[in-house]
């Protein structure tokens, strides 16, 4: 069972509902590349999931509608290892990781003012940039 757990939300996923799906690996690695299925897929589909109440889908299929297949299904691939066993684990972790970023709520941004010193900052920085400008200008009585 794939247990995830949240600051108020705990996620578990029976291994029942996740399938697994092995393909030979892209990339160099000679005759092991060529001949072993190594590269893990992990499919879930999560709009069918018997494993989470209603609030909790609605939640999750909210936030994670840009990683969704038309079936509703979260497809996680992994060939970063050369062994099979290691790639599983790699794809349930990065599921782990992927439900940790949609349950997480982002935190709520405080409205701050300038500070004083800075806005003097400012206005003797645009002071300066003026004075510069103004130094490049044509002057009619300027002689070349």
């Amino acid at each position: 069972m794939l247990v995830t757990q949240f600051w108020a939300r705990e996620i578990q996923i029976p291994l029942s509902e996740i399938e697994f799906s092995y393909v030979r690996s892209s990339g160099p690695g000679g005759q092991n590349v060529n001949k072993v299925n190594s590269k893990a897929v992990l499919r879930w589909n999560l709009a069918k999931s018997a494993s989470l109440d209603l609030e909790k889908r609605s939640w999750l299929l909210n936030r994670l509608s840009s990683r969704l297949t038309v079936e509703g299904e979260i497809v996680i691939a992994s060939d970063r290892y050369r062994d099979q066993q290691q790639n599983r684990e790699d794809c349930l972790e990065k599921l782990r990781e992927l439900l940790a970023r949609a349950v997480s709520v982002p935190k709520m941004r405080k409205p701050t003012r300038p500070t004083r010193s800075s806005r003097s900052r400012n206005k003797e920085a645009k002071t300066r940039h003026s004075e510069k400008k103004s130094q490049r200008r044509y002057r009619a009585n300027r002689v070349p």
